[in-house]
């Protein structure tokens, strides 16, 4: 199979195919511009979850048979077709609204990569129309742990690498670009250093990372790979600590307030509200930004701090927040009703009815005083 990317008007023309002295054909490749279809997406899904993504074709190929190819390192693979069923993939064809859409089941990490949706449409030369490219990245559960505490990075692989050498590395690792590893430790079998210990459980297929006595500069992005003779088979996942110093702040309702959080160059600011910090993880990224206008952020990004602004408090604003990124502090905020400003307007307003009855009933003791008069 041959596989041209990203197709443009200078493509199209006359090919010729075949081996050299031995066989050949002659084709004939037309580019036609076709804006129905988003040309890339990105997926993110946790291992041992349903990955879903949908394909939107023109009203040209509804009747054509739909496929899915994935891209492997040398070669393009059909996954899945109608006549080419495999386990944990299914499609479902909306004719209707000229959308195919697909589903994996129990995600294993073999299952990321790039995925390509098309349509059949010429079986006698074997031909496909390649409509969408679907990016699918695989995770772990991000791992949420406390100051002080220990966490487990558990990465489980497929027995067919049991005998395969496993790495555990922090921040940027090698990936298919083979870049020289950045590890915090790359052993087989176990070993155990003054707070990480590592052990490849062969029968169960999982590696697994302790590390105890947890501090801010352990939080951040791991990676669990599996080096293979010209590449790295890898899974991540994100270790958040949530320091145990927390933050209370008292503000009065129609205050501004500035909250400090911790965070490192490359991560996404985050700021979220909820009684868990796991509440808040969210595709085991980042922690939910609030969307308010009343919310907004700004950043010193040399001092791995940004500030959050909150203006015109409200008493509902009171309740426990989770700032940071990776490093993660709790703040919690309470918003009270200002008595003082309460108190004086009820003075007033008492002050001004007793002033304004008075005046009535002096009014009313001339009325009467002139009465009498006049009598």
């Amino acid at each position: 199979m041959i596989f041209i990317r990203d197709l443009n008007e200078h493509d199209a023309g006359g090919y010729w195919i075949g081996a050299l002295y031995k066989w050949g054909i002659d084709m004939t490749l037309n580019v036609e511009e076709d804006s129905c279809c988003k040309v890339s997406k990105r997926v993110m899904v946790n291992i041992g979850e349903t990955a879903s993504f949908s394909c939107e074709y023109s009203q040209n190929h509804i009747n054509d048979p739909k496929i899915i190819f994935k891209e492997e390192k040398d070669s393009i693979e059909m996954i899945y077709s109608t006549w080419n069923k495999k386990g944990s993939f299914s499609i479902s064809d909306d004719k209707h609204k000229n959308v195919f859409s697909v589903k994996i089941t129990a995600v294993t990490p073999d299952d990321g990569g790039v995925y390509l949706c098309g349509v059949w449409i010429n079986r006698q030369s074997y031909s496909y129309s390649i409509i969408s490219t679907v990016h699918l990245h695989v995770s772990m559960p991000p791992v949420v742990r406390h100051e002080g505490e220990s966490a487990e990075i558990i990465c489980p692989y497929d027995s067919i690498y049991k005998s395969k050498s496993k790495s555990l590395c922090k921040g940027k690792c090698s990936t298919r670009d083979r870049n020289t590893l950045n590890e915090t430790v790359r052993e087989e079998k176990e070993t155990k250093t003054d707070r990480l210990t590592l052990n490849d459980d062969v029968t169960a297929s999982v590696f697994t990372g302790t590390i105890t006595g947890l501090t801010a500069e352990d939080a951040g992005k791991y990676w669990c790979a599996v080096t293979l003779e010209r590449d790295l088979n890898y899974l991540y996942t994100h270790l958040i600590v949530i320091m145990n110093e927390e933050l209370n702040l008292t503000k009065y309702e129609g205050d501004d307030v500035s909250i400090q959080c911790k965070h490192q160059d490359e991560d996404q600011k985050s700021f979220c509200k909820a009684h868990e910090a796991s509440m808040c993880v969210k595709d085991g990224v980042s922690l939910e930004t609030i969307r308010d206008d009343r919310f907004s952020f700004s950043d010193e990004a040399s001092t791995g701090v940004f500030t959050v602004n909150i203006t015109d408090l409200r008493e509902e604003d009171s309740g426990i927040y989770w700032c940071g990124a990776h490093v993660i502090t709790k703040v919690n905020l309470s918003v009270k009703t200002d008595f003082t400003m309460i108190n004086l307007i009820c003075v007033s307003s008492a002050l001004l009815l007793i002033g304004g009855f008075t005046l009535i009933m002096c009014k009313l003791k001339l009325n009467e005083n002139v009465d009498l008069y006049v009598i």
